[in-house]
């Protein structure tokens, strides 16, 4: 028997694979861009982003921001007491009568006193009023995403699922809310409803008219994959409706939802800020970061701080929060995201 000497073969032509041909039990390799091993079979979506997030440096950076607010937020009255001031508590001493109440010092008063400055006439410590701004803000925009999520993907696998007469009158409910003027219905019912817990009432007219939006996404979800094999394979193996949603269709649409979350968050920052800076918002004394920007538009050529600190925390909140959503939406749902 003759044997051929081992060396550098001739090159592969345009029609030749790149390495050695499977075998009879391997797998083809599926066509795409990331490599088999980048995404093995049968990564959960967290799996998914934990991967893909450790290999974004920008993302990473968005993240530490996102968690550094929401860290802000959950401990804002012990950061309130570690600067010495309470968001309500007036420093008449920090402003100078004489001339309008502006902050004695540059800067807008910034010392070791008041690390941010403090308000004009007032004497309030940014520092403070921010961070308890911050809570307010995620607080809002947290549990409207939540009413936003549940209300949203329950609606949408039910239309999606059942079909029939369910997806006809949750579909024409869609369109319905969707079609409505809703800023216009949340100002006016703000400004009328007077005795009640603002953020609980603003909170619950966010999330009223949100829902269609994720809902349609999730809709269109759970038709592509109630007619899969294992979903047939459950329902023939007498698997009830019940089973087949948890079990089989909610796995199914989580990449999605979890990218639109992320992404609804800033929205929800940004309407509650909103409706605080036209007053419809949150009230005084409870500080906002809208509340803070209406109120230094006053103040904004003497005391140009007092406009840019409560504007900087919340353009850093919204950027964060949308680079990260805009991330996992590539990762977990990118037909989506190019469409």
């Amino acid at each position: 028997m003759t044997t051929t000497a081992s060396g550098p073969g001739p090159a592969p032509g345009p029609g030749s694979a790149p390495g050695p041909a499977p075998g009879p039990g391997s797998a083809p390799r599926p066509a795409g861009p990331a490599p088999a091993e980048d995404v093995p079979a049968g990564s959960s979506p967290w799996q998914l982003a934990r991967r893909e997030l450790r290999r974004r440096p920008a993302v990473r950076v968005s993240l530490g921001v996102v968690l550094l607010f929401v860290l802000m937020a959950v401990t804002a009255p012990w950061l309130g007491a570690l600067g010495g001031w309470s968001p309500d508590e007036f420093d008449k001493s920090a402003v100078d009568p004489y001339l309008g109440g502006q902050p004695l010092g540059s800067l807008g008063g910034i010392s070791p006193e008041h690390w941010l400055g403090v308000e004009p006439v007032s004497g309030r410590d940014l520092f403070a009023r921010v961070v308890h701004g911050a809570q307010v803000s995620l607080l809002v925009a947290f549990a409207a995403t939540a009413i936003v999520v549940v209300a949203g993907t329950a609606a949408g696998i039910a239309a999606g699922y059942f079909g029939g007469r369910t997806d006809a009158v949750l579909s024409r409910l869609m369109d319905l809310t969707m079609s409505f003027p809703s800023l216009i219905f949340m100002i006016a019912m703000l400004s009328v409803a007077k005795d009640v817990n603002r953020i609980l009432l603003m909170t619950a007219v966010i999330g009223l008219f949100g829902w269609p939006g994720i809902a349609r996404v999730v809709r269109g979800q759970t038709l592509s994959l109630k007619h899969r094999e294992y979903v047939d394979a459950a329902r023939v193996g007498g698997a009830g409706s019940w089973r087949i949603l948890t079990r089989d269709i909610l796995p199914g649409v989580s990449g999605p939802v979890i990218a639109y979350t992320t992404l609804l968050i800033p929205g929800m920052i940004s309407t509650e800020a909103a409706l605080s800076y036209l007053g419809v918002g949150v009230r005084p004394p409870t500080p906002s970061w809208g509340q803070m920007i209406a109120e230094s538009v006053a103040f904004y050529e003497t005391d140009p701080m007092y406009f840019v600190i409560p504007s900087t925390f919340l353009f850093l909140a919204v950027l964060a929060f949308t680079l990260l959503g805009d991330a996992l939406r590539d990762i977990l749902d990118p037909r989506g995201g190019r469409s």
